[in-house]
């Protein structure tokens, strides 16, 4: 009988360890949606470039959760791009704008895809610009699904958009820009 209940002390005392060891392991994995995401909002109706920058700091925590200096500055801008932030150096991170060619039948999407890939493969995100129906939306690609197909997260105010049909919407507006960024070693 003693062994018996030994047995399951050191059974029940086993379980705990390993359900506690699992249970760090999952909130050591810093997720983009749940930590970066869900706490972060475009404060101005046209500040989504910077908004999106922003997302890119706190997901690789080189800014605070609080952090939207890059929104307050920007405000309202009307004739902003990508090119405002190309080679631009913030906190570590270096952003540069890609694929700035004509939306046409001559823009190789193949290409931007596979930026994209390597990007995400790479363990960056990619931010990307989308039509919406004000006219230009910034995303941030997160993912891409066992389909091949890529997963981007927005914010609208503090309303969260996920998109996961992004290739579908870059092909038919015949492409668009991305923004990639290189980190310093160890980042």
């Amino acid at each position: 009988m003693r062994k018996i209940v030994f047995s399951l002390i050191v059974l029940l005392s086993t379980s705990v360890i390993f359900h506690a060891k699992a249970q760090t392991k999952k909130t050591d994995n810093y997720d983009f949606f749940d930590s970066v995401v869900n706490n972060h909002n475009q404060i101005f109706q046209l500040s989504c470039i910077p908004s999106a920058v922003e997302m890119v700091l706190k997901y690789y925590k080189v800014v605070g959760s609080d952090f939207y200096d890059l929104q307050n500055e920007w405000k309202n801008k009307t004739d902003g791009s990508f090119r405002d932030f190309n080679n631009k150096e913030l906190y570590g991170i270096t952003f540069f704008q890609k694929f700035v060619l004509p939306r046409d039948t001559t823009f190789p999407i193949d290409s931007l895809f596979q930026t994209i890939e390597n990007e995400l493969k790479s363990g960056r995100k990619v931010i990307i610009s989308l039509p919406s129906d004000t006219g230009w939306h910034m995303f941030v690609i997160c993912k891409q699904t066992p389909d091949g197909e890529f997963v981007s997260y927005s914010k609208l105010g503090s309303h969260t958009l996920i998109l996961r049909n992004t290739k579908e919407i870059v092909k038919k507006s015949n492409g668009t820009e991305i923004m990639t960024y290189s980190t310093p070693p160890g980042l």
